[in-house]
């Protein structure tokens, strides 16, 4: 993934509530994303976990007072060389003295000594978490730019059940990264397809591909990291953080369904899906039986709503498309870009070593009008996914020059 983490200084403050195990996941998820992790747990943390947990999981030990350490001032050498503070779980009681300034532990007089973006996650019972005292704490910790994972539904401590849960750890994470890295589509509505369509055949046998969906799923990912709404249409069931519209069909004529009412209002639509040519003519609604089974099957072409979506494109709208070949790469990926008149295409040779479908890793080709070229190395998919958007990016503000020039004049595109 792109390195947000690397060589930042992460302090992960985990405070005393029941949700203090997710805090392990939280810090060994930043640990392998290449953060500096500096721990600090409440005195009340260390009933629910053992600070050892985390001196053994993080870059550093845990800290758990003001005053056990050789540093005479840790909360302020914490707090000046922290890129970003997390508080997950972040309790009534630590939400109530962030808002009042009250530093009477380490982990608090850590969040008076920053001035790193701060994010915290509540976790607590549903009576407290719904207090007007708690929610006018946050209104008031937003109001002053702390970031905020809001608590899901479920089951809490105790065996009730209901809101306050601490979100999961992937979502903070997801959160956290969004924090650290650029926010250069904020407020830009993003739609995204993904995987590989099935056509039907009969009841159980289908026409399909070897697409697996970790391309489109990875720019769905990153582009939410950047502040995009995003809506991914997506034939698989790959896991997304909160916050990403998903969208689930099967087969072409699905999809289809799904994308064009949806891609009017888009300001980027990315066609990542690898959607079928071809669909079975006569599909049957049960099992054909091996002894009646033909030994051929009818083949009709399914709509290439991609040329519909060309064609329809509004002019401040990003339309990008996918190539997989094996061969003549460049050429039949430009010879795509120009008939289904796309802004960009993302070509790669399905054929190569570690790239295309079901691999971890990709090798891509971006092409775009005015002479856009990028070839971007064996990758990981999220590295790929960075290096689409910011193609995207930069085609967004090359087509906002256009329209923003003289009437009846477009200033030529920039290469």
């Amino acid at each position: 993934m792109p390195e947000r983490f690397h060589g930042r200084r992460v302090v992960l403050g985990v405070s005393g509530g029941i949700a203090a195990y997710k805090a392990v996941e939280l810090c060994r998820r930043l640990v392998d994303a290449g953060a500096f992790v500096s721990p600090i747990l409440t005195e009340a943390a260390t009933r629910f976990v053992g600070p050892i947990t985390f001196s053994a999981l993080a870059s550093e030990r845990a800290r758990t007072s003001l005053y056990d350490d050789p540093d005479p001032i840790p909360h302020t050498t914490l707090g000046r060389a922290a890129d970003l503070v997390v508080v997950a779980p972040a309790t009534a009681r630590v939400l109530g003295s962030m808002t009042h300034g009250i530093s009477d532990d380490l982990l608090t007089a850590t969040l008076l000594a920053t001035a790193a973006p701060v994010l915290v996650c509540p976790a607590m019972h549903t009576e407290m978490w719904e207090h007007e005292a708690t929610q006018d704490n946050l209104a008031l910790l937003r109001s002053r730019g702390v970031a905020v994972v809001e608590p899901t539904s479920g089951r809490l401590a105790g065996g009730d059940s209901g809101s306050g849960r601490m979100a999961e750890p992937q979502d903070i994470f997801f959160a956290a990264e969004s924090l650290l890295g650029p926010r250069d589509l904020e407020g830009v509505t993003v739609l995204v397809t993904a995987g590989g369509t099935r056509e039907p055949i009969d009841a159980v046998r289908v026409i399909a591909n070897r697409s697996s969906g970790k391309q489109g799923t990875a720019i769905a990912v990153e582009a939410a990291a950047r502040g995009a709404k995003v809506t991914l249409v997506t034939t698989t069931r790959h896991s997304v953080p909160a916050g990403i519209e998903v969208v689930k069909v099967e087969t072409a004529f699905e999809m289809q369904g799904a994308v064009m009412p949806r891609a009017a209002g888009a300001d980027v639509v990315i066609m990542a899906a690898a959607v079928a040519d071809q669909r079975a003519a006569h599909p049957s609604g049960r099992k054909t039986k091996k002894a009646e089974a033909p030994t051929s099957i009818e083949l009709e072409p399914t709509h290439d709503f991609l040329v519909d979506l060309g064609r329809a494109k509004p002019p401040s709208q990003v339309l990008v498309g996918f190539a997989a070949e094996t061969d003549d790469v460049e050429q039949n990926a430009r010879q795509k870009l120009e008939r289904k008149q796309l802004d960009l295409i993302v070509a790669n040779d399905v054929s190569a070593p570690g790239a295309g479908f079901d691999h971890e890793t990709n090798e891509v080709l971006i092409l775009g009008a005015g002479g856009v070229r990028r070839a971007v190395p064996l990758s990981s998919k999220r590295d790929i996914a960075a290096a689409v958007l910011d193609a995207v990016t930069a085609c967004r503000d090359r087509i906002a020059g256009r329209i923003a020039g003289p009437p009846g004049k477009e200033t030529p595109p920039t290469k």
